[in-house]
């Protein structure tokens, strides 16, 4: 059975440089300044692994996603990368996430918002949309996936 685990900054520094997107964002970053990781283990297996910010405001470059983080009033969640070491584990993990956002937010008045910093690539397009995400904007370097919550 899988589990979604919250990893330390060491747990994620082993795997830091898998990451297929942001691969020099340190461990550091990842665990602090209103960012979290997340692992979907399975007997101590990593499945898959996703990096979230929570963050002021939608992020359209990775300084803007960086500074929003240090700063971040936690209305905004975003998913900056996740990769997997199973198939399907990247959808498995990111509806997790989303799971687990719904539950904690269930009575809340105000919802977070979970919009991801994503790649212009049409693998991501495809992956997002395809979880049911929403083409949000198109950035520069990055586009904006929304999921509902």
């Amino acid at each position: 059975m899988e589990i979604l685990t919250k990893f330390t900054e060491e747990q994620i520094e082993l795997y830091v440089e898998d990451d297929p997107v942001r691969p020099h964002l340190n461990s550091e970053f990842r665990t602090t300044y209103n960012s979290e990781v997340y692992g979907l283990v399975d007997e101590e297996k990593v499945n898959a692994i996703i990096c979230v910010a929570h963050i002021r405001k939608v992020p359209t470059t990775e300084d803007e996603l960086t500074s929003n983080a240090k700063e971040g009033d936690e209305h905004i969640i975003s998913p900056y990368t996740v990769w997997s070491y199973a198939p399907g584990a990247g959808r498995r993990i990111v509806n997790r996430v989303i799971d687990m956002v719904k539950e904690a937010n269930k009575h809340k008045d105000v919802k977070p918002r979970i919009v991801t910093l994503s790649p212009k690539t049409r693998m991501a397009e495809k992956f997002h949309l395809s979880n049911g995400a929403t083409f949000l904007s198109e950035n520069e370097n990055t586009n904006n996936f929304e999921y509902k919550i």
